[in-house]
């Protein structure tokens, strides 16, 4: 695989005579791939039926001449203000029943019909202009589906379409009652038109009356991608992308991602540091400038496994401070080369730099780019520059096979969302933690979806907090040494507790019989070493224990090479515990320095220096923001 860089770029915001030097500057600064047209739909129709590509044209040619591949965008996430007069219905609304307006993008419901048939129209009008022209390489469909909390709405067309749904997926009003449980607190339905979306009622929904509404919603979203991916198929051969986002768990990446050909994410590691990642102070003060060390790799490995044969990019690379985050540091001199890096090491075709040059107006104009609005180079100018020149002397590489696997499931996101039982426990935040601690031993990492069904190349496999077990999966995991828990199979695709009650594991005899959730602070001590937070269950049976509580209830029991573990570890005891499992599976691991990863290609491996200081390792000498690496 031969590695890329690309650049996101908005010809309609800038005089046309400057296109020429800006597409001759993207090439002589090492760029290859160039985004357009994603938000450039009131430029392309200006009224309804009436096409304006004369300046597409001549913008796309420009690029095309100074050897730049193009990827062009549906520009279906921003429509213009006449498609609201079209449709005055196509608005989401929020939970609290109020319109998300016009006035800024995104303002859409996935299930409004017509304005589905609209993307789908303005992508066959693209497809039938651009589909076969060499010098459109790839299209993005819409842009960062679920951004601004745009994925579940309470709109009349999301009612409608989800009593649609509720009759598809249980055939009749009994087998949705029954399912849920509805005879709770009488909720019973007589038909599915009584059946209203899970909000503004006087308390918490029922929650499988919600977990189900969340389903639906992400099929929505699947649906409307599959309009667009639909009218595209059959006018172009170019690749298919879409670019998702940063712990954004509302609807189902995998499903998504099916249908077709290229993953990509939009990777911006300090804003997330500061707007969506729990931590302490502490931690967030070392990582201000560089962004969490583990953040960036989670979802490059997740994005891998969602992208079509491993394929995925970095769509929008942060390359200055953002203007979206509570606060808004510049990266540490070095980061945007060491994130660039990080991502060509865990398999990224092309990293993509947003944007070519900060805005002077609206509302990222305090986003940086590459370029100052007055067009001088920016700090991060100069590091592209620098990978690009690195580029040319680094071979082919593909990522290798790790011998660890995280199984990962977005149903498990919305279920422990409708039901956390504690104010602490995310299932996202209790993958991470997994991940970091396997990352912390020098291991690189595959995530694979729950709907895996072969395990057996993988060595250690951990699936922390997977709602309800697949049956596939369940065999699966008994072929190789696994750790599932905690809330692991704790309930039904319904989220309703299963009799008898789980994990349902192959070998075991055990219940979780009670659960507990800890304010911050609370800590279960473990024998040895490490304590559990957040979270600790009570488990009976009469598994072999491996690990006790202080108190000497199980903590980690066993049957075979499959363990599961009755708590949340802190990063101590994730530590002991894949010590533990590595070592019986026979995985070399090696303790890293704070702030210090690694990852390894088909050629070299890579070092990358997350901390603000100098370290020391293995005869390195790594700067702050580092980068290293050797040939194997």
């Amino acid at each position: 695989m031969k590695r890329a860089l690309g650049v996101c770029y908005y010809p309609e915001h800038w005089p046309e005579h400057m296109w020429a030097d800006d597409a001759a500057r993207m090439a002589e600064l090492g760029i290859t791939w160039v985004r357009i047209a994603e938000f450039a739909w009131s430029r392309i129709e200006p009224t309804p039926g009436h096409f304006e590509f004369g300046w597409l044209d001549r913008a796309i040619d420009v690029l095309a001449r100074a050897g730049l591949k193009v990827i062009l965008g549906t520009p279906t996430c921003a429509p213009p203000r006449w498609m609201l007069d079209r449709f005055p219905d196509m608005l989401a609304l929020d939970a609290s029943g109020h319109p998300r307006k016009f006035g800024s993008r995104r303002h859409y419901c996935f299930s409004h019909e017509g304005y589905r048939l609209a993307s789908a129209e303005i992508a066959i009008v693209l497809g039938q202009r651009y589909g076969r022209d060499p010098r459109i390489h790839g299209w993005q469909i819409d842009n960062e589906y679920g951004c601004h909390n745009t994925i579940l709405s309470y709109s009349d067309a999301a009612t409608v379409a989800f009593r649609e749904w509720l009759k598809a997926t249980y055939g009749t009003i009994d087998a949705l009652n029954n399912a849920w449980g509805t005879v709770f607190w009488s909720m019973e339905y007589d038909h599915f038109n009584q059946i209203d979306l899970p909000n503004l009622t006087v308390t918490q929904p029922h929650p499988s009356h919600e977990l189900a509404f969340r389903r639906f919603s992400s099929d929505q979203v699947v649906a409307y991608h599959e309009a667009q991916v639909e009218a595209l198929r059959a006018l172009t051969d170019a690749p298919l992308i879409h670019n998702y986002m940063g712990r954004v768990l509302d609807f189902d990446h995998f499903d998504v991602g099916a249908s077709i050909d290229i993953a990509s994410w939009d990777s911006y590691p300090i804003g997330f540091l500061s707007d969506r990642l729990e931590g302490t102070t502490e931690h967030k003060q070392r990582y201000l400038q560089q962004g969490d060390p583990d953040m960036q790799a989670f979802h490059h490995d997740l994005y891998r496994a969602v992208g079509r044969n491993g394929r995925w990019w970095v769509m929008e690379q942060q390359p200055g401070p953002v203007n979206w985050a509570p606060y808004n540091p510049a990266p540490l001199p070095g980061m945007v080369r060491l994130w660039t890096w990080e991502a060509f090491a865990h398999g990224a075709e092309v990293v993509s730099y947003f944007r070519w040059r900060q805005a002077p107006f609206a509302q990222e104009q305090m986003h940086a780019g590459l370029n100052r609005p007055d067009n001088v180079p920016a700090p991060g100018f100069a590091e592209a520059k620098t990978v690009a020149e690195e580029l040319v002397s680094m071979p082919e590489a593909d990522t290798v096979a790790a011998e660890v696997a995280l199984v990962f499931d977005y149903p498990s996101e919305w279920s422990w969302a409708v039901l956390p039982q504690g104010a602490d426990f995310t299932y996202f935040r209790l993958m991470l933690d997994a991940y970091r601690a396997l990352r912390k031993r020098g291991l690189s990492v595959d995530i694979v979806p729950s709907a895996s069904k072969d395990l057996s190349r993988y060595k250690l496999v951990l699936a922390p907090g997977l709602a309800c077990l697949p049956d596939a999966l369940r065999l699966a995991l008994a072929d190789t040494t696994a750790i599932v828990g905690p809330r692991t199979d704790a309930v039904t695709r319904e989220l309703v507790i299963p009799h008898p009650m789980g994990p349902d594991l192959p070998g075991f005899d055990c219940t979780v019989s009670q659960v507990e959730s800890l304010p911050p602070g609370v800590k279960r001590p473990v024998d040895g070493g490490g304590n559990v937070l957040h979270w600790a269950e009570t488990v009976e049976g009469n598994a072999e224990i491996a690990l006790r509580y202080a108190d000497g209830k199980p903590f980690e029991i066993r049957s075979g090479s499959l363990s599961y573990i009755a708590g949340w570890p802190d990063a101590a005891l994730w530590d002991r515990l894949i010590v533990d499992a590595t070592q019986r599976s026979g995985i070399e691991t090696e303790r890293m320095p704070d702030g210090l990863r690694r990852r390894g290609t088909s050629t070299h491996r890579f070092y990358f220096n997350y901390g603000p200081s100098t370290v020391e390792h293995d005869g390195m000498t790594l700067p702050a923001a580092g980068v290293h690496w050797v040939e194997k």
